[in-house]
């Protein structure tokens, strides 16, 4: 199981002096769609500079004109890019055939995705699939959050990512979904001790793999 570090909300130089600060913890980077909205394509290109050797997702949450997007991203240095599953199927397939001839990946992002979509989305084996409970869900509707990914039990034989304000004190209840990669944000940006909060949930999640 892999953490992916979010950097979103924050600058470029922070992203990178945070990362610096927990790598050693982290698995894959993830340059968050508010960071990208700021400083632009130039962000992925930057952190990727001075991360080479660890997998970079870039969080555009594309949906449409994606071949030129995945180009700009893919060429500024990401591994990943994401596309919203609510996105009509031909530009998910499209997002698969750039990063396929790039030797790339691409995360499909499943917030709002309804059941029956859900069902066609699943046909696309080699993308990650990225189980998501936004941060309005967050904020605005817990009872909600406690339930949300019930749903995506069907992605068991899929590559699964798990984000929603993951903390230590959540980790255990994304157990039984078996995810690939857990995407943690302010759980380790906005922790008053990052390396200690970054550790802490590493060693979470190797016990839970014992």
């Amino acid at each position: 199981m892999y953490i992916q570090l979010a950097l979103d909300r924050m600058t470029v130089d922070k992203a990178i002096k945070i990362t610096k600060e927990v790598n050693c913890y982290i698995d894959w980077i993830e340059v968050g769609t508010s960071l990208i909205k700021e400083f632009g394509i130039k962000s992925i290109y930057t952190i990727k500079n001075v991360f080479p050797d660890k997998p970079l997702v870039a969080d555009i949450k594309t949906i449409d004109n994606v071949k030129y997007e995945c180009e700009l991203c893919f060429e500024a240095g990401a591994d990943i890019i994401t596309v919203m599953g609510v996105a009509p199927l031909v530009t998910i397939e499209t997002c698969l055939n750039e990063a396929a001839k790039r030797k790339r990946n691409i995360m499909i992002d499943l917030l709002n995705v309804n059941e029956t979509t859900l069902r066609k989305l699943i046909e696309y084996k080699d993308a990650i699939f990225c189980a998501h409970l936004s941060k309005d869900e967050q904020e605005l509707s817990v009872s909600k959050a406690e339930h949300s990914f019930d749903r995506f039990n069907i992605l068991e034989d899929r590559t699964l990512a798990i984000a929603g304000g993951i903390s230590i004190d959540s980790i255990e209840k994304i157990k039984p979904f078996n995810p690939l990669i857990i995407i943690v944000g302010s759980a380790i940006t906005q922790a008053a001790d990052k390396v200690k909060a970054a550790r802490e949930l590493k060693q979470s999640i190797l016990f839970m793999e014992d």
